[in-house]
């Protein structure tokens, strides 16, 4: 690569404290030149820019912008907030891809399920596949299936790709802003029982990715399974938040439907309904011990140990101004 051939970064207009804000930030840090790729001219936008990198807007489903936003780069991280359309999108990236002819290295942000929606486990019979899951999910959310789909493309299409599977995230609106309600009155309300979980922090994964970017020659073809450091039951993520806030923060157990009913269709539904039923099936997924894995690969890769709850907490935006309330 060039030293002056920008590196892509799709869905850089996203939140602050986003894997694809940290990444641009990083990458900047470092020297390298970078392409974000937004949705709109906004303030974040603006901030991308004044940064000091190089900002294409445009729509990850028009092959003609995306094309556009490719042309001059060798490397792509490809990322796209939930939508019905993520598999249109990743296909008319890929296309744009091979058209071009020269890309050194295609980052591919996926979910964790894909280290277990297997062929065999995708293709299983409905009784079988529901009792493998946990017994409190039918089948994969429209989202999941889509990273599934995606990553057969990608594979298919000869691109030097790298897939990096993500667990669930600190970041989550599970974990906090659909959190931040109950946490006013010193309360964790989640429906998962007793069950464990390994959050990730965007920051590990982001820092992950630009490793990856900048040397991409060890990483080619491979797929990263990554978890948090720690397996930790919603009594020990309220003692998280209780130390980080200030507060005495309870745990609350409460009903799985009772809770996708308060808390997802009410906040999300109406405005994204695909999200919606992503982040409900996830619910389900976690409830039934789906999600009760741990693993050091992120620390391996990075060569330190990977960045707790509490840290992940401290860090997030959103959780810093509720705290700070």
């Amino acid at each position: 690569m060039s030293e002056r051939d920008p590196i892509l970064i799709t869905g850089a207009g996203g939140e602050i404290g986003s894997v694809s804000r940290l990444m641009v930030k990083m990458l900047l840090t470092q020297g390298h030149p970078v392409r974000a790729f937004v949705r709109r001219d906004d303030e974040r936008a603006h901030a991308l820019r004044q940064a000091g990198a190089e900002v294409v807007v445009g729509d990850l489903l028009n092959v003609a912008q995306v094309t556009a936003a490719l042309q001059g780069c060798r490397r792509v991280y490809f990322s796209m907030s939930l939508s019905p359309y993520y598999t249109d999108a990743v296909i008319l990236m890929a296309a744009a891809a091979r058209a071009q002819g020269n890309i050194e290295t295609f980052v591919n942000i996926s979910e964790y399920e894909q280290s277990y929606m297997t062929f065999d486990k995708m293709t299983a019979p409905d009784a079988e596949r529901r009792a493998w899951l946990g017994g409190l999910v039918t089948d994969w959310s429209p989202q999941q299936r889509a990273h599934w789909i995606a990553e057969q493309v990608l594979d298919w299409s000869g691109l030097p790709t790298v897939n990096v599977r993500a667990t669930v995230f600190v970041e989550n609106p599970i974990l906090t802003s659909l959190a931040l309600e109950p946490l006013r009155q010193g309360e964790l309300r989640l429906p998962f029982g007793l069950q464990r979980i390994a959050p990730i922090a965007a920051y590990d994964v982001a820092e992950l990715c630009v490793k990856i970017l900048v040397d991409p020659a060890p990483h080619i073809s491979k797929s990263y399974a990554l978890t948090g450091p720690e397996l930790k039951d919603m009594h020990g993520l309220a003692e998280d938040y209780s130390t980080v806030l200030g507060r005495p923060v309870t745990y609350i157990v409460e009903d799985l439907d009772i809770w996708n009913e308060t808390y997802v269709d009410k906040a999300v539904a109406g405005r994204n309904p695909h999200a919606a039923e992503h982040l409900k099936t996830l619910t389900r997924l976690i409830a039934g011990g789906r999600y009760d894995v741990v693993n050091d690969e992120l620390a391996t890769l990075l060569g330190r140990p990977a960045k707790d709850v509490q840290w992940a907490l401290r860090n997030n935006p959103r959780m810093r101004k509720f705290a700070a309330n």
